[in-house]
C-alpha cells in the first residue's frame, strides 16, 4: 500500500507540474500574439497619429528638423484646422464627395444586383465566363479610358459638373461588385425563391423578400467598396471637373492648399485625419459583413 500511495502522489506532482508548464506556456504565447498584435496595431496607427499631430503644430514646430515629429514641442495651434475649415471650400468639397459617393453607390447597387442575379442563375456554360469576363474591366487603368470617357461626357453636356463622376465610377465599381455578388447569390439556394414564389410572390418579390437579407453581408462589401473607391479616386476627377465648386476632395486639397512650391502641410494633414476617421469608423463598424463578404465573394464563385 505504501508502494501503491507514493506512486499515485508522484503522478500528481507530475501531474501538478505538467498543468503548470502547459498553463504558463499558454499564458506566454497569449501575451506574445496580444504584444505583436499591438505592436501591429501601434505600427499601423502611426502614420495618423503623426497627421494628427502635424494639423495642430505651429511652423516653427513643424519645419524644425530636431523636433520630433509625433510630439508638440511648441503650444499646439487650431489655426491651420480653421483655416481649412472656414478659409477655403472644404467644406464644398465634402459634399460634393458625400454626393458623388452615394450616388454611385446607389446606381452601382442599382445595376449590378440584377446582373449578378441574372449571372447566378443564369444555366448556361458561358454564365461563368462572362461574369470573369465583367471583373476583366475593372483591371483596365484608367489612365486608358479617360480620353474616351472625355468625349462621352462632353456628349452628355455634364463636363464640370460632378454629375460627370456619377457617370463615370460605375464603370469601376460595377464590375467588382458584380463579382462579389455573384458568390453571394450563388450560395443561396433556388428553393428559397421558389418557396416564396410558391407562397404567390412573384420572381421580383420573391428576391426582394427572401434572398436580399441573405446577401447583406455582400451588399455592405459592395457600399463600402464603391463609396471608398469613390472617394479616393482621382485621375478621372482631375479629367472631368476644373472648376473649384464642383471639385471633390481628392481633387479640390491639394488644388487649394498646394500653391507652387508652398505647401500647407498642417491643413493637408487635418484634411486628411477629417476625411479618414468616418471612413475608418464606418470600416470597422461593418468590419465582419465586409470580411464576409469578400471571402465569400471569393471563395462560391
Amino acid at each position: 500500500m505504501t508502494a501503491v500511495t507514493d506512486s499515485l502522489d508522484a503522478a500528481s506532482v507530475e501531474a501538478a507540474r505538467l498543468r503548470r508548464k502547459y498553463a504558463r506556456r499558454h499564458v506566454a504565447s497569449r501575451v506574445g500574439v496580444y504584444g505583436a498584435a499591438v505592436l501591429a496595431a501601434l505600427v499601423c496607427a502611426l502614420p495618423f497619429l503623426w497627421s494628427l499631430v502635424s494639423a495642430f503644430k505651429q511652423n516653427r514646430d513643424l519645419y524644425n528638423p530636431n523636433s520630433s515629429p509625433f510630439l508638440f514641442n511648441e503650444p499646439a495651434t487650431p489655426d491651420h484646422v480653421r483655416y481649412l475649415l472656414f478659409d477655403t471650400p472644404f467644406p464644398t468639397f465634402v459634399w460634393n464627395t458625400l454626393v458623388v459617393g452615394l450616388s454611385v453607390v446607389l446606381l452601382t447597387l442599382a445595376l449590378s444586383l440584377p446582373a449578378a442575379y441574372s449571372l447566378a442563375r443564369l444555366n448556361r456554360p458561358w454564365g461563368t465566363p462572362m461574369g470573369i469576363a465583367i471583373f476583366l474591366v475593372y483591371l483596365v487603368p484608367p489612365s486608358l479610358l479617360f480620353l474616351s470617357l472625355t468625349r462621352v461626357v462632353v456628349a452628355l453636356g455634364l463636363e464640370d459638373s460632378i454629375w460627370s463622376m456619377v457617370v463615370v465610377y460605375p464603370t469601376i465599381t460595377v464590375p467588382v461588385s458584380v463579382w462579389l455578388l455573384i458568390g453571394f447569390l450563388k450560395a443561396v439556394p433556388k428553393d428559397v425563391e421558389e418557396q416564396a414564389m410558391v407562397d404567390g410572390h412573384s420572381r421580383l418579390g420573391a428576391f426582394a423578400r427572401t434572398v436580399l437579407p441573405l446577401i447583406f453581408p455582400g451588399i455592405v462589401a459592395v457600399v463600402v467598396f464603391a463609396f471608398t473607391l469613390t472617394a479616393s479616386e482621382f485621375v478621372y476627377a482631375l479629367a472631368f471637373v476644373s472648376a473649384s465648386p464642383k471639385m471633390v476632395v481628392s481633387t479640390g486639397v491639394p488644388t487649394q492648399l498646394i500653391r507652387g512650391d508652398v505647401f500647407f502641410w498642417q491643413s493637408l494633414q487635418a484634411a486628411t485625419v477629417i476625411m479618414a476617421v468616418p471612413i475608418a469608423l464606418l470600416f470597422n463598424l461593418f468590419l465582419d459583413r465586409f470580411v464576409t463578404g469578400f471571402t465569400m465573394g471569393a471563395v462560391k464563385t
